[in-house]
């Protein structure tokens, strides 16, 4: 990853682990970001690698000494004290560090710390998570726009807490396990609450509103996009037109997806787009055939790149 300290560590989907050999996290409806340190502000890095440290000025005052790196989630709390991706989206593609300065006032990011890679110049990548998270917890981090949210070792009882404050699930992390840069491991397992998932926006079609459906889809073994069926709820005024403005910049001559995928009354008037962009979706679940039954539209997923789009067995959930 071009000028990334690494790829950050991915969770698997499954049922919740339970035991003595597990650590427990509430997951937070977030992005991903990496802070580096080389002896003076951290430097903030976006799960694609892409430098965002001018999106959040109000992370510059945390310090740790240089060769020192943390693993965390940007988060953007409501009132209620609950992450709210719709207020995030407002800050997490700002590059205009004046803008930044007036959303830092009106909307603060709050940095969810989770993990410590590595600390004054020494890699901790193969200590195990329990010690790492250990180091994480007797650091020094001063009072600021940061947090080490607490980890817990009762996971029955940290997805009961999740819940009750409406959370997005919980994470639970294998207490000896090494961390794996860029890899989906089975050591981290994340259960979310809402069955959802994230697939590419290979075309639209208009409908009451000029926005009627998206065309969703998955990438194929030959790059083509597998067919996952059209979302039309859930999407209001703001998300619509959110919407339309990135697609009219991919407005394409064709469908990208796989030849008589697309079934003729969904094929029927749209507007084919080249498949750039990624849409989380709620859904009730999976027909054999891979569509999705009752989609609704949750938010776009701008931190996120179509070969990122990786089905999920629905049954792990």
């Amino acid at each position: 990853m071009p000028g990334a300290p690494l790829s950050p560590m991915l969770a698997t989907t499954g049922p919740l682990p339970l035991g003595p050999a597990w650590s427990y996290e509430f997951k937070w409806d977030g992005v991903r970001v990496l802070s580096s340190f080389d002896g003076g502000p951290p430097r903030l890095w976006a799960r694609s690698g892409t430098l965002v440290t001018a999106a959040y000025p109000e992370i510059a005052g945390l310090s740790l000494p240089p060769g020192s790196l943390l693993d965390g989630e940007m988060v953007v709390l409501d009132a209620l004290g609950r992450p709210s991706f719709t207020a995030l989206a407002e800050r997490m593609h700002v590059r205009d560090t004046g803008k930044a300065a007036r959303l830092a006032v009106s909307l603060p990011a709050t940095y969810m710390i989770f993990d410590l890679l590595g600390h004054d110049g020494h890699s901790l990548l193969d200590l195990p998570y329990g010690h790492r998270r250990a180091r994480l917890e007797e650091l020094d981090l001063g009072t600021g726009c940061w947090t080490v949210p607490p980890a817990f070792g009762d996971g029955a009882a940290t997805e009961a807490a999740a819940r009750e404050h409406r959370l997005e699930g919980v994470v639970a992390k294998r207490l000896d396990s090494t961390y794996q840069p860029g890899g989906r491991s089975p050591d981290w397992i994340k259960v979310k609450f809402d069955r959802t998932g994230d697939f590419v926006i290979g075309g639209w079609r208009p409908g009451a509103r000029k926005l009627g459906g998206l065309l969703v889809g998955v990438p194929g073994p030959d790059g083509r996009l597998l067919f996952r069926g059209r979302v039309g709820g859930g999407i209001g005024a703001a998300a619509e037109r959110e919407v339309l403005a990135a697609l009219e910049l991919l407005a394409g001559p064709e469908s990208p997806f796989a030849d008589g995928a697309v079934p003729r009354e969904d094929a029927r008037g749209a507007h084919w787009v080249n498949p750039g962009l990624v849409v989380e979706v709620r859904y009730g679940n999976r027909t054999p055939d891979g569509r999705l039954r009752f989609p609704r539209f949750l938010r776009l997923r701008r931190d996120k790149t179509p070969a990122e789009c990786v089905e999920e067995d629905d049954d792990a959930s």
